[in-house]
């Protein structure tokens, strides 16, 4: 069973993915996870890739498609896996169709998770860290028992600056403008299933659940 995770930041994608990899048995493949696994084992890709963020360069489709690639043809993707994080483009998502029939594989579920602008912001900017032991806390969701204080070592809390509104509003633009036309090219396909990503964790992973096994 191959999946798809889609959804703007913040909507809950690693959260949820967490919890179906384990219903499932499934890898959860993050591109994140598969960059650094690639630099790690000193891949041609990896390497390609590395050369890029240490110049604080973005790292271009066809490094990233090949480092996906080599992702996927590893053993513990050979019964399926769960996908988040890519593709973030229609081209990177045609590449992902053409890797996949490489292998006469293809996705069967692309899961959206839908959650209001609004509420993208709070769950974003609300987030704050502990300077001493980098505990994460949330200021609605998750908040200290002292504010500005961490539970565990009093330390003080801060905001990562790519948390305040202003980058918050850039990323989440930037994936209304370069991710959502995706959610059309793959329901055009018949693979999309929407999710409301407002609702209860455990609702939302139980909804997801029934969705895959239909």
């Amino acid at each position: 069973m191959n999946i798809l995770f889609m959804g703007p930041p913040g909507a809950g994608k690693g959260t949820q993915a967490a919890e179906i990899v384990k219903t499932f048995g499934l890898p959860h493949i993050s591109t994140g996870d598969a960059f650094r696994l690639a630099i790690k084992q000193g891949t041609p890709v990896g390497l390609k890739a590395k050369s890029f963020i240490d110049q604080g360069l973005l790292v271009p489709d066809d490094v990233t498609i090949g480092i996906v690639e080599e992702r996927l043809q590893l053993p513990d993707c050979k019964e399926g896996f769960l996908l988040d994080g890519f593709p973030r483009t229609l081209s990177q998502a045609e590449a992902l169709d053409d890797i996949l029939g490489r292998s006469d594989a293809s996705l069967d579920h692309v899961i959206n998770l839908n959650v209001d602008r609004g509420l993208l912001m709070a769950r974003l900017t609300g987030r704050r860290i502990c300077s001493v032991c980098g505990a994460s806390y949330h200021l609605i969701f998750n908040p200290p028992k002292q504010e500005g204080i961490c539970d565990n070592d009093g330390g003080e809390l801060y905001q990562r600056p790519d948390d305040n509104e202003e980058s918050v509003g850039k990323r989440l633009d930037e994936y209304d403008t370069k991710t959502a036309p995706l959610l059309a090219f793959y329901d055009n396909k018949g693979l999309l299933r929407q999710v409301n990503g407002e609702n209860d964790i455990h609702v939302v992973t139980s909804e997801i659940v029934s969705l895959v096994r239909g």
